[in-house]
């Protein structure tokens, strides 16, 4: 199964709230997005061409000073829509990236329709999640014996299943909030 392109979301993201250069854009990976996410200049640049191609975004040019051209990107509609769509689709989990997390990001409004049904499936799948790292853990370390035998691994399984845990715990207090 390929991977989306989830940087494309969040450059459409960014663009949603006002228009910003490819700078603007590269630096915002250096504060509030950096936490959880990364992307690189040699791949912002890029998508930002393969996109405005698309006809995803659009962009103005302005001069600075005497000579600087820049350009200064914004979301188009259709933009807008390919960006709502993959807000309201299943959010993936992997290894590096929390796509639920990055979708949270660009909530704006604590009373949004959308929020309810992305927290009841986030936590449908941080439950299955648990259940079935549990039934791992219990079926690979049920003897000391076992454990010692692949200390490693059991450590890394117990720390999958705390993250679950806190997860859920997370999910159940973003629900009090809203």
């Amino acid at each position: 199964m390929a991977q989306k392109n989830r940087l494309k979301y969040v450059l459409l993201g960014l663009l949603k709230s006002k228009k910003q250069t490819g700078y603007d854009l590269a630096k915002s990976f250096d504060s509030d997005i950096g936490e959880f996410w990364n992307a690189n200049h040699s791949q912002i640049y890029p998508l930002l061409k393969r996109m405005e191609d698309d006809a995803l975004i659009g962009h103005e040019s302005m001069t600075v000073g005497q000579k600087l051209h820049k350009k200064q990107y914004f979301i188009t509609s259709a933009g807008q829509e390919i960006f709502n769509a993959w807000l309201k689709s299943p959010s993936e989990l992997d290894n590096t990236h929390d796509e639920f997390i990055l979708k949270l990001f660009f909530i704006d409004d604590a009373q949004s329709p959308l929020l309810k049904p992305m927290i009841a499936t986030q936590q449908k799948y941080h439950e299955d999640k648990l259940k079935q790292l549990t039934s791992q853990f219990k079926q690979k370390f049920s003897t000391q014996e076992k454990i010692d035998q692949s200390f490693g691994h059991s450590l890394v399984l117990r720390h999958a299943i705390d993250r679950e845990q806190g997860y859920s715990r997370w999910l159940e207090e973003m629900l009090t909030l809203i």
